[in-house]
């Protein structure tokens, strides 16, 4: 299934009234995502702010639509590394044991659903992030 290429002309316009970010825009916003979310799944959470970062710094000059997604992306990673901080001590009472895998589970979906929104040029917003970096 080919997808549809970008218009010869005048760029396509989002919902929002910007322009419709280009291919390798989206890609990298994917990235930013979902990278993210399997960083966090094969570090505990620990590097998942990484990969976000790294492309906030390179392409912050480059593309608006590309740092704002890793800025979300890593405002999100920085909220969840604090759950698991807190998680962290609660596994003693038992509470922590119910928490990790549902910081683990969030991470997952609201970084997959992250990534497909981005992908179609829409400027995803995740429900609870703490917006440390603006």
């Amino acid at each position: 299934m080919e997808e549809p290429s970008e218009p010869a002309g005048a760029p396509e316009s989002t919902h929002d009234g910007m322009s419709m970010p280009t291919k390798d825009e989206r890609t990298l916003a994917l990235v930013a995502h979902l990278g993210a979310a399997v960083a966090s799944l094969v570090s505990a959470g620990l590097l998942s702010f990484l990969l976000p970062l790294v492309i906030y710094l390179v392409k912050r000059e480059d593309s608006e639509f590309v740092a704002d997604q890793a800025k979300e992306s890593l405002n999100f990673r920085i909220t969840l590394f604090m759950g698991y901080l807190i998680s962290v001590p609660l596994i003693f009472v038992g509470v922590g044991l119910c928490l990790l895998p549902i910081i683990w589970l969030v991470d997952l979906v609201f970084g997959i659903i992250a990534g497909i929104k981005s992908y179609d040029g829409e400027r995803y917003r995740y429900p609870f992030a703490i917006r440390l970096v603006n």
